[in-house]
């Protein structure tokens, strides 16, 4: 079925909106899998709050322009579809690697962060980027940990003593 020009610019604007607001974004091939398995794959993403859209490669070209996405311009060959990560940068990594083991079918192409295309084979480095909690918890372990090491010496010296003078008076009992 032939898209209108309207259809073609409302999905160039979305997105291109999504690209604008987007952490990372990951292409993949997926040509030969089911419509159940496309499916599936739509409803892990939206559980892991990844857009997922299938666009044609001269769409793609429009609205990734002005995006940290530009870069993917020179790799739209075939059919795609890209995830976009909406809350962390690594969940559209973590949702398409994921999806892979399972579907052989399913092959990554593109993999960009930060205005920089990555080589697919970094897919498996993105998607290990610690989450927003994850990050924030492994702040806050980093900077507690010099603050209770600092606690537990400086309560150590009261505590030799105690057990000192226990010592010394227990030597005195014996004798």
């Amino acid at each position: 079925m032939a898209l209108s020009y309207a259809q073609k610019e409302a999905i160039v604007a979305e997105v291109a909106e999504v690209a604008k607001s987007a952490y990372s974004a990951v292409g993949a091939e997926y040509r030969g899998l089911t419509v159940e398995e496309m499916t599936d794959l739509r409803a892990q993403a939206r559980k892991a709050s990844v857009y997922v859209r299938v666009v044609k490669n001269t769409l793609a070209k429009r609205a990734f322009q002005n995006t940290d996405f530009a870069c993917m311009e020179e790799g739209l060959i075939g059919p795609l579809i890209f995830a976009f990560s909406q809350e962390d940068p690594g969940s559209a990594a973590r949702l398409a690697e994921a999806f892979g083991k399972g579907h052989d079918r399913f092959r990554v192409k593109l993999v960009s962060i930060g205005g920089k295309l990555l080589d697919p084979s970094e897919l498996g480095m993105l998607a290990k980027m610690p989450t927003y909690d994850e990050a924030i918890s492994q702040l806050m372990a980093l900077m507690k940990a010099p603050v209770q090491k600092l606690a537990a010496t400086m309560n150590e010296v009261p505590g030799k003593l105690a057990r000192t003078l226990a010592a010394v008076r227990d030597a005195k009992e014996a004798a």
